[in-house]
C-alpha cells in the first residue's frame, strides 16, 4: 500500500475517532449536525469537482471515483463537531479559534496539492478554498448554536485564551507556524 494510502487511511480513523468521541455527548443532536456537515461537505466537494476548479487524479481509496468520500465525511465533519462543541461563547474569541481550525485545514489542503492526489485548475486557488473554509464553518457554527443544547457544548473558557495561557499559546502556534509556511509556499510556488 502506498504511502498516500496509508497517511489518508490514518486521516480518516482519526477524525472519525474525532466524530464518535464528540457526537457522545449527545448522539441525536451531534448526529444531525455530522450527518449535515458531511452530506454539504461531499455534494460542495463534488460540485467542484463537476465544475473543474480542482480534481483528484490519484484517488489512492477510491479508485475511479471522483473525489475522496471518506476524508471529505470525516475531516470537514470532525472539525464542524469539535468547533461547535468547544468553540468559545463570544464571537470575539470564536473568530481566533475558527482560525486555527481553518490553518489547519488549508495546510492539510497545502500537504494534498504537494502530492498528485490533489490538484487544482487554474480557475481555483488557496484563496478561494480558504474563504470557503471560513463561509461553511462560520455557517455550521450557527447551525450548530441552533442545535446543539448548551448543556451539550463545553465551550473553552475566555481566561484560557488570554494572554499567555495555554489556549492562547495554542492557538497564536497553530496561526504563526501556518502563516510562515504558507510564506515558504509562497515562495516556492512563485519564484
Amino acid at each position: 500500500m502506498r504511502f498516500e494510502a496509508l497517511a489518508l487511511l490514518a486521516v480518516i480513523a482519526t477524525t472519525g475517532l474525532v466524530c464518535i468521541i464528540v457526537a457522545r455527548a449527545d448522539w441525536r443532536r451531534y448526529g444531525l449536525l455530522y450527518f449535515l456537515s458531511a452530506s454539504t461537505a461531499v455534494a460542495l466537494c463534488y460540485l467542484f469537482t463537476y465544475v473543474g476548479f480542482y480534481r483528484f487524479p490519484v484517488n489512492v481509496l477510491h479508485g475511479t471515483l471522483s473525489i475522496p468520500y471518506a476524508l471529505v465525511a470525516t475531516a470537514f465533519p470532525s472539525a464542524v463537531l469539535f468547533g461547535v462543541r468547544y468553540s468559545p461563547e463570544r464571537w470575539a474569541w470564536k473568530i481566533p479559534f475558527y482560525w486555527a481550525i481553518i490553518h489547519i485545514g488549508v495546510l492539510s489542503e497545502v500537504i494534498l496539492l504537494s502530492t498528485p492526489i490533489l490538484v487544482f485548475s487554474p480557475e481555483w486557488d488557496l484563496w478561494d478554498s480558504y474563504t470557503l473554509w471560513w463561509i461553511y464553518y462560520l455557517l455550521f457554527e450557527l447551525l450548530g448554536g441552533k442545535l446543539i443544547p448548551p448543556a451539550s457544548r463545553r465551550p473553552l473558557n475566555p481566561e484560557t485564551l488570554r494572554y499567555g495561557r495555554w489556549a492562547w499559546i495554542v492557538l497564536h502556534a497553530i496561526v504563526i507556524v501556518t502563516i510562515f509556511l504558507a510564506g515558504v509556499y509562497v515562495g516556492v510556488t512563485v519564484f
